[in-house]
């Protein structure tokens, strides 16, 4: 879609012009704001996107990490999944999520904080204490930097969409509005340049039309005033016309009359 020839269905007036003006500069405006924000994002959304890759490459270390000690307190203690269901009655770590505001967008962040005692202090005194310790330490790492990975994917994904649509804004801006007010404003100047040349024209032809019929008028007085010393007869005034070729009679002064 573009905008290079097209423009508004509007009527060539002043007040046409100076709201046409105001809407190229509202649009120029929002254009320069939407992007500033869209920058912003980009910006936002490449350090996202380097911190999920550093995020992804830690995670396989740390689930690989606590796979081994998983199968060191197995080696060592043997099955203790049921002493574990048996002291586990409320989650000890938890998750709360807050938004960020970026520019307008709110973005989801998640955080995990511990709640309550510990439940497994008891395990492990026979023997594997120290195993089941690391594995624990080492498993507490893991679910950190999974929930920390799964704030980043889901900045990620509503980045991704933010920035599509106001990329799509500011093309549409760019490319459809602005050079459609553009050509809008163009058009009326040259239709108001049109309507001032046609008007000039018709007031020298109206001026020119008039000087004609004085100097027409004038000279017909004139022979008629040259026919009447010829032949003797009285004179008539001779009164000089307007360039509107009509004679002012208040112009000429009425004898006083004497009752």
């Amino acid at each position: 879609m573009s905008g290079n020839n097209a423009r508004l269905n509007i009527f060539p007036t002043r007040m046409a012009l100076t709201n046409m003006k105001l809407k190229l500069k509202g649009a120029q405006t929002g254009h320069s704001l939407l992007k500033r924000k869209s920058e912003a994002l980009t910006k936002r959304f490449r350090g996202i996107t380097v911190k999920i890759d550093e995020l992804k490459r830690q995670m396989g270390q740390v689930m690989q990490l606590a796979s081994f000690s998983l199968a060191e307190v197995q080696y060592i203690t043997g099955d203790i999944s049921y002493q574990i269901q048996e002291a586990s009655k409320t989650a000890q770590l938890r998750v709360r999520a807050k938004q960020e505001n970026v520019s307008g967008v709110m973005l989801p962040a998640f955080e995990m904080y511990n709640e309550g005692g510990n439940a497994f202090e008891f395990t492990g005194l026979g023997r594997g204490g120290q195993q089941i310790q690391k594995a624990k330490e080492v498993y507490t790492k893991a679910v950190e930097t999974l929930i920390e990975l799964a704030s980043l994917q889901t900045a990620f994904v509503i980045l991704d969409e933010v920035i599509k649509a106001t990329n799509r804004r500011v093309n549409a801006i760019e490319h459809v509005i602005i050079p459609r007010y553009e050509n809008t404003i163009k058009y009326i100047i040259s239709e108001l340049d049109e309507q001032d040349r046609e008007e000039f024209f018709r007031l020298k032809k109206v001026q020119s039309k008039k000087k004609e019929r004085a100097a027409a008028e004038d000279s017909i007085r004139l022979q008629e005033a040259d026919f009447a010393e010829k032949n003797g007869l009285e004179a008539p005034t001779l009164q000089g016309a307007h360039e509107t070729g009509h004679i002012d009679m208040l112009d000429h002064e009425d004898e006083d009359v004497i009752f």
